[in-house]
């Protein structure tokens, strides 16, 4: 009974607003001393943020074991990548690194801390999860995209070689041009330079920029919204599974009908 108390005070801690966002807090605290440590500092602040680091470590360590503890059945928290995730990132982070040959890897791993937001932040996770759901086929999109792209660097490396070889060399180099030219950066210089030699190649690039920056781009957009709804529906499915749904009040309104006939009909 005791035992039963204790983890229900633990799942009251671990579901209170006001410790989420104290913990969101931390992480960000941990995310601007990281990048504290970035600059020339005395040796009195650097001991001082030495030891924050060690007592965000420590506290991240109580988090994790609050949200265990909390759990109704421990062996559910397991069941989840993200408390997978979230404990590996603190038990990485308490290793004593700092005085070894590995106290760069010791450093990224607490930079790493900061993608703990994505496990906290459920809007996050939703934005995570679908973009890795959508990976598929963005992948064909991007094929064809690739495909369109060799197609145009090989077309301006044949043409535009010898107007410029620094942008047009060869067809590795045409690439980078032409995505320089995808995101708009300074791509005019670089057609009105071809332009002076071929009056007609500015149809070269609009059309290249047609199918890549607008027609492609908005399919992986397209792509990307899909899932996002998909997943934002579900999540709400989740969240009011408890809740009936358009389909349970029909039934349940059909059933009504038919008693209040089978009444009717008895009298």
């Amino acid at each position: 009974m005791k035992a039963s108390h204790l983890q229900h005070k633990f799942e009251q801690v671990r579901t209170n607003k006001v410790f989420e966002l104290f913990v969101i807090a931390v992480i960000l605290f941990s995310a601007l001393l990281v990048g504290a440590k970035t600059y020339d500092m005395p040796s009195t602040v650097n001991q001082v943020t030495n030891v924050l680091d060690w007592l965000i470590s420590a506290f991240f360590l109580i988090e994790i074991t609050i949200r265990f503890l909390g759990e109704k059945n421990k062996v559910d928290f397991f069941k989840s990548f993200w408390n997978w995730f979230d404990t590996l990132i603190v038990l990485v982070s308490l290793l004593p690194l700092e005085n070894s040959d590995t106290a760069l890897i010791a450093r990224l791993v607490r930079v790493f801390r900061v993608l703990r937001m994505i496990s906290i932040i459920p809007e996050l996770r939703i934005l995570l999860v679908s973009l890795m759901k959508a990976l598929p086929q963005l992948g064909y999109v991007m094929l064809l995209m690739f495909i369109i792209f060799y197609i145009y660097a090989a077309i301006g490396s044949t043409l535009f070689e010898d107007i410029n070889p620094k942008l047009w060399g060869d067809i590795t180099i045409s690439l980078l041009t032409l995505f320089r030219v995808m995101t708009f950066e300074d791509w005019t210089d670089v057609m009105y330079e071809t332009m002076e030699v071929y009056p007609l190649s500015w149809f070269f690039y609009l059309s290249f920029i047609f199918f890549t920056a607008f027609a492609f781009l908005n399919m992986v957009i397209g792509i990307v919204v899909n899932v996002m709804e998909e997943e934002n529906a579900k999540a709400y499915r989740e969240a009011h599974k408890d809740e009936p749904t358009i389909n349970d009040i029909a039934a349940h309104l059909k059933r009504l009908e038919q008693k209040i006939d089978g009444m009717q009909r008895k009298e």
